[in-house]
């Protein structure tokens, strides 16, 4: 007779599920044991720790539009996925998340591994439901997955041991109480008010200098983003979860905006006089327009966050390719093309200066901006590309240009360390003919990256072959984005009783793996090195020793910031080493703007 486990995973299977990430535990006999008899659909992945399922399901979410499915055995278990969910929910990412649970008769008594599960999964679920009869499994698989769609978040079903075990209840008994749920969803049509569609148009007609930011909301709308950016004769800068949105080689495209951002996008925002924001909630205002220099519109499908980070004139609430659909006939086309002339101008000589910069080898040590830039010319069609958080994140922001048909993606909200290669792995048991290229610091790969290699090699074949699967670790034995932060942000020159780590031979622990390892130390042979990877029929670790001193310079340097900067350099044990390299790459900069140098 069929159990509720076996019932929960047909139901998985229902709505489209066909991979669930996880780690085993007794407190998911049940499920071990369907999971078993389901022979493969949907397939359990097994990964090397929990949090690692939850990063795969949110990975699997971001490159393929589905809800991604993690599963974890009760107590710690459970408390290993929180990490990655919060990633979904704070990336607006449909994840669901299955956990164990003791059984239900000792509930309340303090029991082995007994945790509050509907609490602690209470803030990072949208919806969190612990199933208590068989009856139930059936309307609460599909309001986790209603809710997580809907609301692109993460949904949490908790069913006890003995639960999991009793037979099932696909039909409840015809009663007071019982709740016949459906499988099925539709993405709704949400669109803005039509005198609001008309207030926004007056505001992007009447101004002269229009910037437009793009996020991840932006992502299907693609077309319609290209259309209102030529319409208004406007730039484009892309928040790091918009990366893929747009390609970089269009002429007016800015590339990111911030702290990681480009020279070009900063200029567009402290120059521009109109500025509209599609689906993004870029949470950094010191690198928008000041407050009163611009007039704003945005377009956001979640009117909670419509207007909370910069002031605006016109709140479109609505999806962003349907309202820019109803928007894009009142718009005029602007025949003064002076500011898009400006923009595509400092496009080209940023552009210029990343060469420049990545060209910059000090030392005979790589220049870590130089894999990055020798990548971007090598750039598999249809590459997938993840980032962990590090130094390494500036240089993929900055140096990878992205064409159409990538991919891209990074913890965005959440910043945390370790997911980069979940995400790699999840894109990959995706989408098995498309490259796949990690980038990834040697503090993350340490933290976890390298355990996942394993999870590689279990999978190996079908991981391996058909197209470029690669993990690109920077080396520079040192926690480098916090030292730099220390630097900048606090004044106090780097402690190496907590950024330095291990120099660890990753390409070496890849080949005693049986995977490929690949090492380059020589700024002459980065580009042999990732032409080497990216022919390889197996899963790489490139493995890249880099220069640690080479400063991920802002767009600007803020004043305090500077002044801090500079304090933390009186004491810093490798002072001397970042300020000849600092120096250089600042006057490459300089240089560009000499008369008779850079674009024209």
């Amino acid at each position: 007779m069929s159990q509720v486990a076996d019932f929960v995973l047909d139901r998985l299977r229902q709505w489209g599920v066909h991979r669930v990430f996880g780690y085993p535990g007794d407190g998911i006999n049940g499920f071990l044991g369907a999971f078993g008899r389901a022979a493969g659909d949907p397939e359990f992945i097994q990964v090397r720790h929990e949090e690692m399922a939850a990063f795969m399901a949110c990975g699997h979410a971001k490159f393929t539009g589905e809800p991604g499915v993690c599963i974890a055995t009760s107590g710690p278990g459970a408390i290993h996925l929180l990490n990655g969910l919060y990633d979904a929910k704070l990336d607006h990412q449909p994840v669901v998340a299955v956990v164990g649970q003791q059984k239900r008769l000792c509930l309340g008594s303090a029991y082995q591994q007994e945790v509050h599960l509907d609490r602690l999964f209470a803030d990072v679920s949208d919806y969190c439901q612990l199933v208590m009869h068989p009856a139930q499994a059936r309307h609460v698989v599909d309001r986790a997955f209603k809710n997580a769609l809907t609301n692109r978040s993460v949904s949490t079903i908790i069913v006890p041991e003995d639960v999991q075990e009793e037979p099932a209840q696909p039909s409840p008994p015809r009663m007071h109480g019982a709740v016949y749920s459906s499988v099925g969803w539709s993405r709704p049509r949400v669109l803005p008010d039509e005198d609001e569609l008309r207030r926004a148009a007056r505001v992007l007609n009447e101004g002269k200098k229009v910037a437009i930011l793009i996020g991840q909301g932006a992502a299907d709308a693609e077309g319609e983003v290209i259309e209102t950016a030529e319409t208004l004769g406007a730039g484009v800068a892309k928040a790091l979860l918009g990366r893929d949105v747009l390609p970089d080689d269009l002429p007016y495209v800015t590339g990111p905006v911030g702290l990681l951002g480009s020279k070009a996008s900063d200029n567009m925002m402290r120059d521009c006089d109109t500025l509209l924001m599609i689906g993004s909630s870029f949470p950094y205002a010191e690198w928008l327009p000041k407050e009163g220099q611009a007039r704003g519109v945005e377009i956001n499908i979640d009117g909670r966050m419509i207007g909370v980070r910069y002031p605006m004139e016109a709140y479109l609430v609505g999806d962003s390719r349907e309202t820019l659909r109803a928007l894009l006939p009142l718009l005029r086309r602007k025949d003064d093309r002076g500011w898009r002339k400006s923009v595509e101008k400092d496009v080209r000589e940023w552009k210029e200066l990343c060469a420049k910069r990545a060209s910059q080898h000090f030392g005979g040590v790589i220049n870590p901006q130089s894999v990055a830039s020798a990548l971007s010319d090598r750039l598999p069609e249809r590459a997938i590309l993840t980032a962990d958080s590090g130094s390494g994140t500036n240089w993929w922001a900055r140096h990878l240009e992205l064409h159409d048909g990538m991919q891209a993606s990074l913890s965005g909200t959440l910043a945390t360390m370790g997911p980069g290669v979940p995400y790699a792995i999840a894109a990959r048991f995706a989408h098995p003919d498309r490259p796949v290229i990690a980038f990834v610091g040697d503090g993350a790969f340490q933290m976890n990256g390298m355990n996942e290699m394993i999870t590689i090699k279990r999978y190996h074949k079908r991981l391996a072959g058909r197209a470029p699967f690669v993990f690109c670790v920077f080396n520079n034995r040192d926690l480098n984005q916090v030292t730099w932060e220390q630097r900048a942000m606090a004044g106090d020159p780097k402690f190496p009783g907590s950024q330095d780590i291990p120099d660890v031979p990753y390409a070496a622990f890849a080949d005693l793996l049986g995977l490929r390892g690949i090492r380059c130390d020589e700024p002459r042979k980065v580009g042999r090195a990732w032409e080497e990877a990216l022919s390889a029929k197996e899963p790489v670790v490139l493995e890249f020793v880099v220069d640690p001193e080479i400063a991920p310079i802002p767009p600007h340097i803020k004043t305090e910031q500077g002044k801090k900067a500079a304090k933390a350099m009186m004491h810093d044990p490798e002072n001397i080493g970042i300020v000849a390299r600092g120096v250089r790459q600042k006057l490459t900069e300089y240089a560009a703007h000499l008369p008779g140098r850079g674009s024209s």
